[in-house]
């Protein structure tokens, strides 16, 4: 049986009257990536919080290899990587990463040498390894942040918006590090609003709303519903039960329908189809149908 690395049960939180997570239960096994995703508000950052040991839950418990969050076993498993990380505004990367791996090597110099290249190398940071960190752009210090969460072989990372303010090479790249870090039995749970990026990297995927989860499960079972899109000539007045208006027309979830009926609907309703295809849904898709859903209750 594969061994749970991270798990929390019903976990709660609120500040005041707000309720920031509301019952979440999530488990991660080694070399998994978990997409965590949902709007603002929603809970994601709490909920990294509450699993990083900086905050307590108000009830439910957490487990982090075997120890409470945030206990001196859980923080030597576990590496977080907040968004918006604020480091020494005088140190230059360099020097932020060896700091952070003086808290982690043993062995002397040559090892904490080895560490902080092993980072440098892990956030694409070379080419600024000598720039201080007040200098830093976001993407820059996402980047850093991750750099510093990995420091000394952690079993679990928490990663809270990493991947903004990247450009598309960038983020290629550190898409493919978390790959291989995955591959290395690393276990991730990511908290993105790139949904592409976690569709391309998440195995599975917990949506929030309101603190609660509303959906979750595999990437693939979530993924595999087709999508009829039909091209207009002019947008209709009213769209055909079934369908919504996109900016190019209509689209709808064929479910266990077919094309020739879904657009004999389209016909029925007196409507122009100019073209049409099928696709498999996207995350974005997923993600926006489970929020309506969620808001229409």
């Amino acid at each position: 049986m594969t061994p749970v690395v991270l798990e929390a049960q019903d976990v709660a939180r609120s500040f005041g009257a707000v309720r920031a997570v509301a019952g979440v239960s999530l488990s991660l096994v080694p070399g998994e990536i978990v997409g965590l995703v949902g709007p603002n508000g929603a809970g994601k950052t709490t909920l990294l919080r509450l699993f990083a040991g900086m905050l307590r839950p108000d009830s439910g418990t957490i487990s982090v290899a075997g120890h409470p969050a945030g206990s001196a076993q859980a923080r030597q498993t576990l590496g977080f990587a907040p968004d918006g990380a604020v480091f020494p505004p005088t140190l230059t990367v360099r020097e932020v990463l060896d700091y952070f791996a003086r808290l982690h090597a043993s062995g002397g110099g040559a090892n904490r040498r080895a560490l902080v290249a092993a980072a440098l190398e892990l956030g694409a940071l070379d080419e600024v390894s000598g720039r201080r960190a007040a200098l830093l752009s976001r993407g820059y210090v996402q980047r850093l942040a991750l750099a510093q969460a990995a420091l000394g072989g952690r079993q679990i990372l928490l990663l809270d918006e990493t991947l903004a303010g990247l450009d598309p090479v960038v983020r290629r790249r550190l898409c493919d590090r978390l790959v291989a870090l995955a591959g290395s039995g690393v276990a991730v749970l990511l908290s993105s609003h790139d949904l592409a990026a976690v569709e391309r990297l998440a195995s599975r995927v917990l949506i929030l709303a309101r603190g609660r989860v509303v959906r979750e499960g595999a990437s693939v079972a979530l993924l595999r519903e087709r999508v009829l899109e039909v091209v207009l000539d002019q947008p209709p007045r009213e769209p055909p039960p079934g369908f919504r208006v996109t900016s190019f027309g209509l689209e709808a979830a064929l479910g266990g329908g077919t094309v020739e009926a879904a657009l004999a609907l389209c016909r029925a309703h007196r409507l122009a189809v100019r073209a049409s295809r099928v696709r498999l849904k996207s995350l974005e898709d997923v993600v926006l149908e489970s929020l309506d859903d969620d808001a229409a209750r």
